[in-house]
């Protein structure tokens, strides 16, 4: 009886000191499997939107240099390299001048023989005029003294030689054209620069023939003012080309790097925001010229370069981080007043080509409803335990941030971003 005692207040102390030990122990493991949030502060400052793209680096104007004589490269005459820069009036190269210069002798004297056939026509018409003159004195003398018909012999005479004079004439005329021609035609075998600039493209070598009747040889590209601009030709999405186009009339700046100098950011202007599209696997795209400067020749013509143009700017703007509108709950872990929130979003997501294509089969007005709701969103913060939704509207946004329009926080305030998960065996978050 007495052990019977002993061992019932025994299991009596055991079971208080469970009871006692259950609230606590409870309450720990509570805590211990409640799930623990990464969060990110709301901040205030300022936004800058970008709209970014690629292009490639040209030079502002390309002058091709062609050649307007046949015959074989000179090389006798030193041949203009690549990259060198050239002053206006330059020689570049020289096409053997033999032919051309047997051409222009021949010509020459055919016009000396034409001079002269001229002289001899006109003396014979000289002389023709003075017989005519003298028979016809005579006959007014004495009237039996010459026929009429030898009159006009003479008189026709004189009108034949004027008319040999005239195609003697004329034929002066032809021959000192092509006396010029000649020269032209000699002259343009010295290839010479246009204009100051840098030889991009050389497409000759010492010896190489040129036909230039079948069509115009192209033997140098020249870049005028290479080192004081280039352009930049980018393809922007039709969707930024009204954001890129208001940038250009506030003339806000536009920056870019190469490949060439990825440590170093290059500035430039919109120049011009071209009208011509293309469309590449249903893709619409418009051409952006930027300009921009290059006195060190650090940016080459062919260059490819990412290029972000800023196309909008906030300041002093209630900035929420993009992780914290990326995040979306567990239903487990959101108060009651919220849960329609959650079941309303996942009741409605979509995949992404159903979600385009709903929106393509709407009306116009209702796509720009669609656009105005994706501007309210939700973003959480814990409150006793639990994730409490806070509406927003939002406004600009660049890669870190969002601009809040409208909605009741602050800088400062925490919201949640994500689930710390623990490392299974250690007990850590992860």
């Amino acid at each position: 009886m007495k052990s019977f005692l002993i061992w019932s207040l025994i299991l009596l102390t055991l079971a208080g000191i469970s009871a006692a030990a259950y609230e606590p122990a409870a309450q720990y493991w509570k805590a211990r499997n409640a799930p623990q949030w990464r969060f990110a502060a709301v901040s205030e400052g300022k936004i800058v939107a970008f709209v970014n793209a690629t292009g490639s680096v040209k030079p502002v104007r390309s002058l091709t240099i062609g050649s307007f004589v046949s015959g074989p490269i000179d090389p006798s005459v030193p041949i203009a390299e690549f990259n060198q820069e050239v002053q206006a009036g330059d020689l570049l190269c020289k096409i053997d001048p033999r032919i051309h210069n047997a051409n222009l002798q021949r010509d020459a004297a055919n016009l000396e023989s034409s001079l002269a056939d001229l002289g001899r026509v006109h003396a014979q018409l000289e002389q023709a005029e003075r017989d005519l003159s003298r028979v016809t004195k005579l006959r007014e003398k004495d009237k039996t003294f010459i026929a009429e018909t030898e009159l006009d012999k003479y008189s026709y005479n004189v009108l034949s030689f004027k008319a040999q004079l005239g195609v003697a004439d004329a034929n002066v005329k032809v021959a000192r054209s092509q006396v010029e021609y000649s020269e032209t035609q000699l002259k343009y075998c010295e290839i010479r620069a246009p204009e100051a600039g840098i030889i991009i493209n050389r497409k000759i070598d010492p010896g190489q023939m040129l036909a230039a009747q079948f069509q115009t040889p192209e033997l140098f590209v020249i870049a005028p003012n290479l080192r004081e601009r280039i352009d930049l030709h980018a393809s922007v999405d039709e969707a930024d080309v009204g954001l890129i186009r208001q940038a250009q009339e506030r003339k806000l700046p536009v920056t870019f790097t190469v490949d060439a100098c990825a440590d170093e950011l290059f500035h430039g202007t919109i120049k011009e925001v071209r009208m011509n599209s293309a469309t590449t696997q249903n893709v619409v795209t418009f051409p952006v010229i930027v300009a921009a400067e290059n006195a060190d020749l650090k940016l080459l013509p062919g260059m490819t370069a990412s290029i972000s143009f800023e196309v909008d700017e906030r300041a002093a703007v209630v900035k929420i981080p993009n992780s914290a509108l990326r995040f979306f709950p567990n239903s487990a872990h959101v108060r009651k007043e919220d849960q329609k929130l959650v079941d309303g979003q996942e009741a409605r997501s979509e995949p992404d080509n159903q979600a385009a294509e709903s929106e393509k089969m709407a009306s116009a007005e209702q796509r720009s409803e669609l656009r105005r709701k994706r501007n309210r969103r939700h973003v959480w913060v814990a409150e006793n335990g639990l994730l409490k939704a806070v509406e927003v509207v939002t406004g600009l946004s660049d890669n870190r941030y969002t601009e809040m329009v409208e909605g009741e926080l602050k800088p400062g305030d925490q919201l949640v971003t994500g689930q710390i998960v623990p490392v299974a065996g250690f007990g850590g978050p992860r």
